[in-house]
């Protein structure tokens, strides 16, 4: 396995991306007319140039939110979103759908990795953030330097790179930064 030099290499948190999470109670009964308005306001926002995608998280039951994530490539992309009479036009037109936002986060970085849905708890500092990544990732490297690169080498280094970036990304968003921020909950967020 090739020791790679973090010293120059730009970590998640300098990308600039932007996550805007958005909690929204719904009325009872009015379900379906809000699921119809946040999709649309959504696939709207989606054809703004920078946005990187979204999500609509439906609520658990009861008085229990329904979640809005938008993901945009920097600040200023989020920006003209916000600021957009688009965006203006959805909320102009939402009338009848008896919805109201009860919570808004803002997140940059590795900070979405660390953010509970629902929770307005600020991140930890961005050097715990480093600590923790690294802890996940360490186990990572050394598996896929011991079973998956050595069954890479025939392929080109371009393919065999985007199969193991691929993996190791799916390994740190699904198994090891859940698993690691769980473990270290009292040390991040005290």
């Amino acid at each position: 396995m090739t020791a790679v030099s973090l010293e120059h290499t730009t970590v998640p948190a300098d990308t600039g991306e932007v996550t805007l999470l958005i909690a929204r109670r719904v009325e009872p009964g009015h379900e379906a007319s809000f699921e119809r308005w946040a999709r649309g306001i959504l696939e709207s926002a989606a054809a703004f140039p920078g946005h990187l995608g979204y999500g609509l998280f439906r609520s658990s039951g009861g008085d229990a939110p329904w979640f809005l994530v938008h993901r945009f490539r920097d600040e200023a992309a989020c920006r003209a979103w916000q600021e957009s009479p688009e965006r203006a036009a959805w909320f102009a037109d939402c009338e009848g759908h008896h919805h109201t936002e009860i919570a808004r986060r803002t997140l940059t970085g590795m900070e979405t990795w660390f953010a509970k849905p629902g929770s307005t708890r600020p991140a930890p500092p961005r050097w715990k953030m480093a600590i923790s990544a690294t802890l996940a990732i360490y186990p990572i490297s050394v598996l896929g330097g011991l079973f998956l690169v050595p069954r890479l080498t025939a392929l080109p280094l371009l393919l065999s790179s985007a199969v193991i970036a691929c993996v190791f990304n799916v390994l740190m968003t699904y198994v090891a930064m859940p698993a690691v921020s769980r473990v270290l909950r009292g040390w991040l967020t005290p």
